[in-house]
């Protein structure tokens, strides 16, 4: 928000000024305090599970928790001192059995499970599992000085390091030979550490939480040597076993810090955030003026669970009761920023209150003030309601993911947020933050198509938020238009669909402190690949589905690391045996590259619902199953509201997959009883599943009777029971529904001669690709090019098509009579758009039935197309003209006015060292704006620089570009700079791409003018 962005600025400012008046004139320099290193061990002491070891003045204290969990403390002066008392950490029950022995040159102090060894001459620590393997062991004896204590530590050869917390822009990957800070410092954009914990693990099975509110720096050098800022060391160390070890320590943190919250099923849901009272950016406005948004999403059938109607620095709200009973009405629930505090929280609740979020402010004199505001928030929803404590903050520290959502901050929308969000709230996984997020396309700035785009992957994290009132439109999904509009909703829809295996995770983190979004590293340890920059740019949303975001503007992912196993495009059903890195990965604006695991099955809500609140409690429950070898799934059940669930009101039902590891074979599904209770349990419902197969089976069977074979979609959603083989979705899938069946019983439905997913015979299947770059004209004769590549079989009969938008005209290709196995062939399409077809890019599906190992199958691919205006036929200016490509740093670029501030047409005249120009551009660095010329033009002319509007600042670089070459690129100019005329060939021209960029990393006063930008054409 800006008044945070301001407090901010006031902060940094501040510090500057504080450390300005320590170095400037007259002041006097400060030696680095001196560092003492603990000594010799002087006297030992065994008491039960807690052992002393005395270095001279110095003590060590070692207390072991459980088996596996043990603390380490050290008081230089010999006294021992806990700032975050029962803050933080919670009781543990009674201590392990324990014990010691003396060997000489070390104690050895252990349990069943681990064994730490503190070594005399001087002290130093080293532990080992039971066994002998070891974990860690110190370098160098604690250190320390005034400031700061520091333990050291060997680096393994092959060691990986995560955690530290929410770390924008890293985390997902190993922070191996990085150093890493841990505290507060208000930078809520990439490197920044919001939400900062101090614990970290390590591939050698074991993890470390410092036990302070102190920041900390973890530098994972050789040797490792982690910091934190006070003169004690207060640090629990756990120990992991086996291939899970890093989901084994997670626990053990979560277990000591406190586990994930359940949140409410609506908290999974997008909410919605802005101020109706009294709020500068959008005029006077009052709190029941949010209905009328919430009515956007329900006449554009776009789920939304809450909504914050106050969600600004001085905004207030009136009619609370009515505002959320208004909601109510539309399947939505109420949410407050706390600006007004805590004290008022039980009325508000009292009135529909049922998400609080908090703000920078509530960090206030510290950690203890953050996680304080947390657990009150929290814990006042429920004294005041049958609801469940949900609640948003940044800057929040341990012990935080046990009341709440942690959120990124405020940030600009644009490519690079994306870019750097995604390994942020995978990683922050690994430190047990299980709910993490970013405001959509951030709260300024930002576009149609980054909206778009980042609204996209986060359908993959289990919470997330639209910020509206602060960029300088509203940013609602529905604001946009189309295409987005509809692309929006369906990624709205499918998170929706989704939430059974959303709400199953959520269960399960409060288990296992492991939430939903994760990294590659977390479950492919042995994968040196996931712990790398090859996977930084995806994660895992579960176990079952691998997520690469696209973050650039194009219609193409390259670098998709794919690790070991099978896994199927979501969209087509094409196979891919990893690992293996995809490049050239088709992705229109509507496809967002998608990956699911062989051997997953999804529970899911099917049809085509908008809220929770849809669902009855005898509607279907859908099963989405991709068959190989032996999988199972456990789907969590609760009332999803109140906090019934926690006195053991839910149930549990699983479905076990059997099926061919590959080829050709039987698959059963068996689900069993739901196991449990709670209100509104279903006595009896529907199945419906989709099993991804790639061949049609033999028979179908429901606990050995056998369901009626049906051969149309009609016949199939018209029938109350039965199955239809669909060859034309996703390679080839076999969709089954039953008729209620009690809940309190299992079923095995049983597909006979089918396959694993892939197909008995697998990769028979073609698969088709695209050209990029392929362009058509509106209401123009064009042609589409659409490759086929044969699979392991001959290819016959090829006939593709292309489905198109209403209006457009597609001439089918002529049919290929073979394309042999291995090869590929390219076929044109005819196509004309619409006259009216919009310029920018379109999505076109191509399909190609054929036949392969005597089967007749079905392949799909999504690519898209380029719709051009009109090339200009005279001179022209480019203010005139279409923008296919129009990105800014900081609101709208202008036509023919300055930048102005982030609101559109809000610029001046165009204005450079005091002459005004009627035409242009008016941009702000780190600008882009993209023409179509279509090989028409000669020349472009312009003066550029930085508008007077800056009064003297900025600092940016201008450049043009055609068809992906750099024509001309200016000196770095300032507001102090004299105008600078340019004069550039481009003929032969199609695309033209007008550029500004950042000089000197601020950004700060970077509008820069194409003043006059006229281009010559015949």
């Amino acid at each position: 928000m800006q008044s945070s962005m301001r407090m901010r600025a006031a902060v940094v400012g501040a510090l500057l000024g504080f450390v300005a008046t320590l170095t400037g004139p007259g002041a006097t320099a400060t030696a680095e305090p001196s560092d003492t290193t603990v000594g010799d061990v002087t006297g030992f002491a065994a008491d039960g599970p807690v052992y002393r070891l005395t270095a001279g003045q110095a003590e060590a204290r070692v207390s072991f928790v459980t088996a596996d969990t043990f603390r380490i403390e050290l008081a230089p002066d010999g006294r021992f001192t806990d700032p975050t008392g029962t803050d933080i950490t919670l009781p543990q029950g009674a201590p392990p059995a324990t014990h010691w022995r003396d060997l000489g040159d070390r104690y050895e102090l252990g349990t069943a499970d681990v064994t730490l060894r503190a070594y005399k001459a001087p002290l130093r620590f080293a532990a080992v599992r039971a066994d002998g393997t070891p974990l860690w062991s110190e370098t160098q004896g604690l250190t320390w000085n005034q400031d700061r204590t520091v333990q050291t530590l060997a680096r393994g050869a092959t060691e990986q390091f995560y955690g530290a917390g929410m770390q924008n822009g890293r985390g997902n990957t190993s922070h191996r030979g990085k150093t890493v800070e841990v505290g507060v410092d208000y930078n809520w954009n990439d490197g920044g550490h919001p939400n900062s914990v101090p614990f970290y693990l390590s591939s050698a099975g074991y993890g470390v939480y410092r036990n302070t509110y102190a920041p900390n720096t973890y530098a994972f050098t050789e040797p490792v040597t982690t910091t934190a800022k006070e003169r004690r060391f207060d640090a629990y160390y756990f120990t992991g076993t086996g291939r899970d070890a890093a989901k084994d320590v997670i626990g053990q943190y979560t277990r000591l810090t406190g586990k994930p919250f359940m949140p409410p099923v609506y908290g999974l849901e997008i909410g919605d955030a802005d101020c109706y009272l009294h709020n500068a950016n959008r005029g006077e406005r009052h709190t029941l003026d949010a209905l009328k948004v919430a009515d956007g999403y329900v006449e554009h059938d776009m789920p939304n669970g809450w909504m914050l109607v106050n969600d600004g620095y001085g905004c207030g709200y009136e009619n609370l009761a009515e505002a959320s009973a208004g909601l109510g009405e539309r399947g939505m629930k109420l949410g407050l920023w706390t600006e007004d505090g805590i004290d008022r929280l039980g009325d508000q609740v009292k009135a529909g209150q049922r998400v609080a979020k908090l703000d920078v402010a509530w960090v206030g004199e510290g950690y203890k003030f953050a996680l304080d505001g947390c657990k009150d928030a929290h814990a006042g929803i429920e004294a005041n309601s049958d609801a469940r404590g949900f609640t948003w903050a940044p800057e929040s520290w341990s012990g935080a993911q046990r009341c709440g959502v942690q959120w990124s901050g405020d940030q600009s929308g644009s490519w690079e947020y994306i870019r750097w969000q995604i390994p942020t709230y995978a990683g922050a996984s690994m430190s047990g933050l299980a709910y993490t997020t970013g405001d959509v396309d951030g709260i300024f700035g930002g576009s149609a198509k980054t909206y778009t785009r980042d609204l996209q992957w986060k359908t993959f994290l289990p919470v997330t938020m639209t910020m509206d009132g602060w960029a300088a439109d509203d940013k609602q999904p529905f604001r946009y238009g189309e295409p987005y509009t509809t692309i929006n909703r369906a990624s709205l829809k499918l998170h929706e669909a989704l939430l059974p295996y959303i709400y199953s995770h959520a269960h399960r983190a409060t288990e296992t402190g492991v939430g939903l979004a994760r990294p590659l590293a977390l479950e492919y340890p042995d994968d040196p690949k996931a712990a790398s920059d090859a996977a930084k740019y995806e994660f895992l949303s579960g176990e079952d589905f691998l997520v690469a975001p696209v973050y650039q503007d194009a219609v193409e992912r390259d670098g998709i690391y794919l690790p070991e196993g099978t896994w199927i495009d979501y969209w087509s059903g094409r196979v891919h045996q990893g690992p293996v890195t995809l490049d050239d990965y088709s992705a229109p604006l509507d496809t967002l590259p998608l990956f699911v695991r062989a051997g997953a099955a999804v529970p899911m809500w099917p049809g085509d619902i908008r809220s929770y609140t849809d669902r009855a409690p005898g509607d279907p429950l859908a099963w989405d199953v991709y068959p190989k070898g032996v999988s199972s799934f456990e789907l969590y059940e609760d009332d999803g509201v109140t906090r019934e669930h926690r006195s053991g009101r839910y149930a549990t039902q699983r479905a076990e997959v059997r099926a061919p590891n590959a080829g050709p074979g039987d698959v059963s599904v068996s689900v069993g009883p739901s196991t449990g209770t709670y209100t509104g349990k279903p006595a009896a419902r529907p199945y419906a599943f989709t099993v991804h197969t790639g061949d049609a089976p033999g028979s179908v069977r429901l606990d050995g009777r056998r369901l009626t074979g049906l051969t149309s979609r009609a016949a199939f959603e018209a029938a109350a029971e039965g199955w239809w083989y669909d060859r034309d979705e996703r390679g080839g899938v076999v969709r089954v529904k039953t008729a209620a069946l009690p809940t309190d019983r299992g079923f095995q439905l049983r597909l006979t001669d089918t396959s694993a997913v892939g197909g008995a015979v697998p990769g028979a299947s073609a698969v088709l690709a695209a050209p990029t770059g392929q362009e058509l004209g509106a209401g123009a004769t064009g042609t589409v090019a659409v490759d086929v590549t044969a699979g392991s079989r001959d290819a016959t009969d090829v006939r593709v098509s292309l489905d198109v938008p209403v209006g457009w005209q597609v001439t089918p290709a002529a049919p290929l009579a073979r394309v042999p196995a291995g090869t590929t062939r390219r076929v044109q399409v005819g196509v004309i758009p619409a006259a009216d077809a919009k310029p920018g890019e379109v999505t076109l599906t191509a399909t190609a039935g054929h036949r392969a190992a005597g089967t007749d199958r079905t392949a799909s691919q999504r690519l898209a197309v380029g719709v051009m205006p009109p090339p200009p036929t005279g001179d022209a200016w480019a203010s005139d003209l279409v923008w296919l490509r129009s990105t800014n740093g900081w609101g709208p670029p202008e036509r023919d006015r300055s930048n102005g501030e982030s609101g559109a047409a809000d610029g001046r005249t165009l204005t450079l060292a005091g002459k005004t120009y009627a035409k242009g551009i008016g941009a702000h660095a780190d600008s882009d704006i993209e023409v179509y010329l279509g090989g028409r033009c000669t020349a472009l002319t312009a003066d550029v620089g930085i508008d007077d509007e800056i009064d003297g600042y900025g600092d940016v670089a201008f450049s043009v570009e055609a068809d992906g070459r750099v024509l001309w690129t200016s000196p770095r100019l300032t507001g102090a700079s004299a105008t600078l005329p340019v004069n550039v060939d481009v003929t032969g021209a199609r695309h033209l791409r007008l550029r500004i960029t950042d000089t000197n990393g601020s950004k700060s006063g970077d509008h820069g003018d194409w003043a006059a930008a006229r281009l010559s054409c015949g």
